[in-house]
């Protein structure tokens, strides 16, 4: 790799740390209020219900359960995926027969991202296993499939996970997220593209310089498009990876089948609405630090 290849991904790495910080400080309750709709669809009315409800047993701290995994999924799926992202591009590229630099069309660079995905997944698994743990762990003990008392902590889930199941226990719900991600990533950097060529067109500038509030919106886009497509799976991995806690050892296919004959398929979308008004403010503050850390970058290292 030319040392010049080296720095662009350093630089891609960077910035999606840098995003995915941003992701989380803005859309942290929002992912706390899904997760537990997800896993337990019977406790909470709606979305305002479960905010209520949260607020009203544990405090706004509730709203914050697993920021710290919250944190360390976002830094390491995000970087590993925008890095993956520049390198799938390239590869891309290659395959046929454009120059390095020559610009993609938006379904190009959307077949990028979903490769990136699959790299992404393997960083992001074992630190959302243990967040979405750490969010649903008060409506697992009142739900009476973990005995109470248990140390919620990161730390104290970590050490659960490793004395039940081995290192290899991080990596419960790991082809759900596969699944998930594929699809997802496809329309997440579809969305994206299309949205900014679309106001870019519209404005009569490229793409490059379409300013802030476009920017924001397009990376919401994107996140909009990813959960419509792919929520039932990630319903699906959460269960997976909350119930395994209680010692429930199931496939994807088993649990979604046993949710849909067991209680239809409306649970499947359970937490939809916190996802959506979550996804625009904190995909929109992603790709907001992303683009501006990388071009910030850009010009300092003089790629």
């Amino acid at each position: 790799m030319a040392p010049s290849s080296v720095v662009q991904a350093i630089i891609d790495l960077s910035a999606g740390a840098c995003g995915g910080i941003a992701c989380v400080l803005c859309g942290q309750p929002f992912d706390t209020a899904k997760v537990k709709m997800q896993t337990f669809p019977n406790m909470y009315r709606g979305f305002v219900h479960c905010f209520m409800s949260i607020s009203r047993q544990v405090g706004l701290r509730g709203l914050y359960q697993g920021t710290t995994p919250a944190l360390l999924a976002n830094i390491a799926e995000n970087a590993v995926l925008f890095m993956s992202y520049g390198f799938c591009q390239n590869v891309v590229r290659f395959t046929i027969g454009l120059d390095r630099g020559a610009e993609l069309s938006d379904v190009q660079k959307a077949c990028s991202g979903s490769v990136a995905s699959i790299f992404s997944s393997l960083a992001l698994c074992p630190t959302e296993l243990v967040k979405c743990r750490l969010q649903a762990m008060h409506e697992m003990e009142a739900s009476g499939k973990i005995t109470s008392g248990q140390r919620n902590t990161v730390w104290s889930v970590v050490r659960n996970v490793l004395r039940t199941n081995g290192p290899l226990g991080f990596y419960q719900g790991l082809t759900t997220t596969i699944v998930r991600e594929i699809p997802g990533y496809f329309c997440f950097f579809g969305g994206y593209e299309l949205s900014r060529s679309l106001f870019a067109r519209t404005m009569g500038r490229d793409k490059e310089n379409i300013g802030v509030v476009p920017l924001m919106f397009s990376g919401g886009f994107g996140g909009a498009c990813l959960w419509i497509v792919v929520y039932p799976i990630d319903c699906v991995k959460s269960r997976i990876q909350v119930l395994s806690l209680a010692g429930r050892q199931e496939g994807f296919l088993k649990t979604f089948m046993g949710i849909v004959r067991n209680e239809g398929v409306r649970p499947l979308y359970s937490g939809l609405t916190p996802t959506l008004i979550r996804t625009f403010p904190a995909n929109g503050a992603l790709f907001l630090a992303y683009e501006l850390s990388r071009k910030m970058m850009i010009k300092q290292f003089g790629v």
